[in-house]
């Protein structure tokens, strides 16, 4: 199961979907509500936002998954809020472990100066400039994904303002969850050229699963002979050299 960060489409992860096949495993990319081939209403209208995606739309993917690959281990590839988000499911149980890229609490007091004045500018001003005029984020008018619906967005700038991400809404959007009862394996992969997901942040979400297993590997460009990595580009073809720190991860706890 990939999940995707948000704004991000499918076909973004279509190239490393089919490494994992090539590996043997059974996958599924998908598109939550709100974007892509799932914005099926105007997106002004959409009443999508980062909690239905956790507690909606990726248990039910996981499910279609379970249904086409019965009786084997189930992972989660996510990529930013598609790692963030996986407490509030409710089948989280049935995967065997979880491997994250970029996914961190984003939250904006830890990042670097040069970032953080772009970092604002975006959530504080252009999502609740954004939603009033149009109710809905045009983000793909800065170069941040896909047009997301107003809740989304929303959420996100709460979000990233606090700390531990998710954790701010704890008793307040999010009435239940599973951070605490989750246990199982988990691998953090994150850039040193990525400006959202630095250590700081990375270990902010970490916290917020306070029984899990946690591995974290920071990537060097330099080390992998690719000239960036970021926010983004792991999952590029540029990057296919890297892919393997997944698929070993998932066979080495399976």
């Amino acid at each position: 199961m990939v999940g995707p960060a948000t704004g991000i489409k499918r076909q973004f992860y279509r190239a490393f979907a089919t490494y994992l096949c090539e590996q043997g495993f059974g996958v599924i990319t998908f598109d939550n509500r709100g974007i892509g081939e799932s914005c099926n209403v105007p997106l002004k209208h959409s009443n999508a936002s980062l909690v239905s995606w956790g507690e909606q739309d990726m248990p039910a993917i996981l499910s279609t998954l379970k249904s086409h690959f019965s009786h084997c281990h189930y992972f989660l590839v996510g990529h930013s809020a598609g790692g963030q988000l996986l407490g509030l499911m409710h089948n989280v149980h049935d995967l065997s472990a979880f491997c994250n890229f970029g996914s961190s609490s984003g939250s904006l007091r830890n990042m670097r100066k040069g970032y953080l004045i772009k970092a604002h500018f975006f959530m504080n001003g252009f999502i609740p400039l954004s939603n009033f005029l149009f109710g809905c984020t045009n983000s793909q008018w800065v170069g941040m994904g896909e047009p997301l619906p107003k809740k989304v967005a929303r959420q996100w700038q709460q979000w990233c303002n606090g700390s531990g991400y998710i954790k701010t809404a704890f008793g307040k959007e999010v009435k239940n969850h599973y951070f605490d009862d989750i246990r199982i394996p988990s691998k953090w992969l994150l850039a040193t050229d990525d400006d959202i997901a630095n250590i700081k942040n990375v270990h902010d979400m970490i916290s917020v699963f306070p029984n899990m297993k946690a591995e974290v590997e920071q990537l060097d460009p330099a080390e992998h002979n690719v000239k960036d990595i970021g926010h983004m580009k792991f999952f590029s073809r540029k990057c296919q050299h890297l892919w393997p720190k997944v698929t070993e991860y998932f066979d080495s706890v399976a």
